[in-house]
């Protein structure tokens, strides 16, 4: 199982970052050492001191496909879930300054989190999903699918030019504005409209 993420698919984001808009979707991968497992805490890493949350529309790839059409994607998924990639953010910079790849700040152990999954049926139109995460019952990150750069079918076309999609894989959408620390004692809460979708806490 592949956990396949991109970076860069929210304008807004790109700008709080003051980092490029790319002319391609940027992407990058997590082990499956990185899911933090079910009813288990996100504990803050040593090598860090600056850990970013960012909320993320998930695709989960039901069948195994390469080189597939944008007109043919929708074909590949029928569930869409929220979950978290955990940024090492001031190891990130390092690594970006240095022209060094990312993994080490975005793929190490317990760095994703996945919650649940609803079938795409029950959504009227793919392409106008909210999603938003608490922080403490406040407010800290929200979005819409709408505001993709490059939306879910576009994706999975582009992924798959490069990957074979198989049956389990994960694709992490991309993240809106509003990434923030996270400390000790938080507890982060994760919603798709108004159905919670994932819960836990920061030790």
């Amino acid at each position: 199982m592949k956990i396949i993420c991109i970076g860069r698919n929210y304008s807004d984001h790109i700008r709080e970052l003051s980092n490029v808009k790319p002319s391609n979707p940027v992407v990058f991968l997590k082990p499956d050492s990185s899911i933090i497992a079910k009813n288990q805490n996100f504990i803050i890493p040593s090598f860090s001191d600056d850990i970013h949350h960012e909320v993320e529309l998930i695709i989960k790839i039901n069948r195994v496909g390469k080189h597939i059409d944008k007109a043919f994607s929708n074909k590949y998924f029928n569930e869409i879930g929220l979950g978290i990639d955990f940024t090492a953010r001031d190891l990130q910079n390092n690594l970006k300054k240095d022209g060094h790849p990312w993994e080490k700040s975005k793929a190490f152990d317990n760095s994703c989190l996945v919650g649940d999954f609803i079938n795409k049926d029950k959504f009227q139109n793919l392409s106008n999903i909210e999603f938003c995460m608490k922080k403490n019952n406040q407010i800290v990150q929200s979005g819409n699918s709408s505001e993709m750069i490059w939306n879910m079918d576009e994706l999975i076309s582009y992924v798959s030019q490069y990957f074979t999609l198989k049956i389990g894989d994960l694709i992490f959408t991309g993240t809106p504005a509003g990434v923030s620390s996270v400390k000790t004692g938080d507890f982060l809460e994760g919603f798709i409209n108004s159905d919670q979708m994932f819960s836990l806490k920061v030790k």
